[in-house]
């Protein structure tokens, strides 16, 4: 494993999310800490059947830093889970339900879990071969020969807690990058990155009697980094098993939800809700926003009527540079994705490797607090990813495309791979992206790379049309194509009806291309 030392503004964190844990049932055991639906645990409970889980495990023969695997939708059985493994000194493997089965099947070969806890509306994902891989298998709501059934088995687990010591470089979680085909890359995180993360508790009000309603799914970084420090705060977490907007604001204005954590496909689907003004939205503190660019009409409108703070970050689920753009009190940089965290480094590097003059686009490089321990059992992926400075100092490649304003905000430009060249000259697809946007008649939009004899490759815009527009692609095309420069000028326009995402907003672009290339 290479060494990463993140860099510290002051001394690193001493407390580990498992201690805080605990204190917090001492402190306040009837106070709630869980709600799911009719669901619901106070604090007292949930400590319990942390301990519950941790002993299970330790009965399987979980040693520490084992992996420990699990695939459901956010549940407070999911939860418990989450917590009990890590008091177990064991490292939490959330999978995606995005994932192939055969991806699925990768990460488990790979990762080797000691057990693996599954939800029955997931099983097919697993079926074909999780009674071949030697773990132990527990079904969370289901009968299934060759599973356990999660309450049978905690039902025989003592409640005392085990009280294994943690460190803080121990492995805390393992979560496989996202995507659909092939094998994602597992990234390993430590107790220290998530303590380090913790900072944000007390100055986002997080253990100020907060409510949070997470609508993402845990198995995601965008989700934990609401999730824990909510928990961490000593607060209330509220669980979405499935996202739907209207059932959201109904949550929000019934439970007086304080915080929430949304990607930007959900605030749009949000404020798209055509009563949405009918709702009483005003307990809601702060919003936040994560994944990927929010775009700035959307923050607008989010600014206009919906109440609360709205704060973007800006960072990969590897860590590195941080970014934050505080929207209410920046109304005119909601193009950018804020300015730098606290403790944060980020550099600007050009194809060579070379850093950018001043105002340039460039790949962005970042180094913080939170970075992660490294890409399991791929030191050859980690070294790839690391990019140093004359000082030897280690930042995070990001593979995204940036420059810095005169004021320091980050200007994204694009994902370094989704960058089309042609005829030899780059085009950014997030410019075309933004002025195909501006048209009434586009409610959402991917410009992607396609292959041309001409140019090498081209771009093609994939737009899904607003209900009742009258115009068609060419139309679309010939209205942005006058505002493009010349060299960015769109090849083609195809409608969709819907532009396929992961479960946390993300186009997903490798989707898109692979017809196109695939038959080149």
């Amino acid at each position: 494993m290479i060494a990463i030392n993140p860099p510290f503004t002051g001394n690193p964190p001493s407390e580990t999310v498992v201690s805080r844990i605990r204190a917090n049932a001492k402190a306040h055991p009837d106070q709630l800490a869980l709600v799911c639906g009719a669901d619901e645990l106070t604090w007292g409970e949930f400590d319990l059947r942390i301990n519950k889980v941790a002993n299970l495990l330790l009965q399987l023969g979980l040693r520490k830093g084992d992996n420990v695997a699990i695939i459901s939708p956010n549940s407070i059985p999911y939860a418990e889970l989450f917590m009990g493994i890590l008091r177990a000194g064991g490292c939490v493997t959330p999978l995606s339900s995005m994932a192939s089965s055969q991806a699925l099947h990768k990460m488990l070969s790979e990762c080797e879990p000691k057990a693996i806890f599954v939800a029955e509306q997931y099983f097919d994902l697993v079926s074909d071969f999780v009674l071949d891989l030697p773990l132990k298998r527990v079904a969370l709501d289901f009968e299934q020969d060759g599973f356990e059934r999660y309450e049978n088995a905690l039902a025989q687990a003592a409640t005392t807690d085990p009280m294994i010591e943690i460190k803080m470089r121990d492995p805390f979680n393992l979560i496989y990058s996202s995507g659909t085909t092939g094998t994602p890359k597992g990234i390993v995180q430590d107790h220290q990155m998530r303590a380090a993360q913790m900072d944000r508790v007390s100055p986002n009000g997080y253990d100020d009697n907060a409510r949070t309603l997470i609508s993402t799914p845990l198995y995601s970084n965008t989700t934990i980094v609401s999730f824990i420090p909510t928990l961490f705060g000593g607060s209330t977490v509220y669980l979405m098993p499935k996202f739907d907007a209207r059932g959201y604001l109904e949550i929000v204005e019934r439970e007086k939800i304080t915080h929430t954590m949304l990607v930007p496909v959900q605030y749009k689907r949000i404020m798209d809700v055509t009563d949405f003004n009918s709702f009483d939205l005003s307990s809601m503190r702060i919003k936040f926003s994560t994944s990927a660019p929010l775009r700035a009409d959307v923050k607008a409108d989010v600014l206009a009527r919906f109440p609360g703070k709205l704060i973007e970050y800006y960072g990969l689920t590897e860590g590195g540079g941080v970014t934050v753009l505080v929207a209410d009190e920046h109304p005119t940089k909601l193009h950018t994705v804020g300015q730098l965290a606290p403790g944060n480094d980020i550099r600007l590097i050009d194809t060579a490797g070379n850093e950018v003059p001043k105002g340039a686009v460039g790949e962005i490089c970042g180094r913080g607090p939170t970075m992660m321990a490294g890409y399991y059992g791929r030191v050859d992926l980690t070294s790839d990813y690391i990019w140093r400075n004359d000082a030897g100092e280690i930042y995070f490649r990001s593979g995204d495309m940036g420059s810095f304003d005169a004021d320091g905000f980050l200007v994204l430009s694009d994902r370094k791979k989704d960058m089309i060249i042609s005829g030899g000259l780059n085009i950014y697809a997030n410019d075309l992206e933004l002025i195909l946007l501006e048209d009434p008649d586009v409610t959402d939009v991917a410009v992607i790379g396609v292959p041309s004899d001409a140019w090498g490759e081209t771009p093609l815009g994939l737009v899904v049309l607003r209900d009742g527009a009258t115009r068609n692609g060419e139309d679309i095309k010939q209205s942005a194509n006058a505002r493009l420069g010349k060299s960015q000028r769109l090849s083609n326009i195809e409608t969709r009806d819907v532009l396929p995402r992961s479960t946390i907003g993300k186009i997903l672009k490798k989707d898109l291309r692979a017809p196109y290339w695939d038959q080149a």
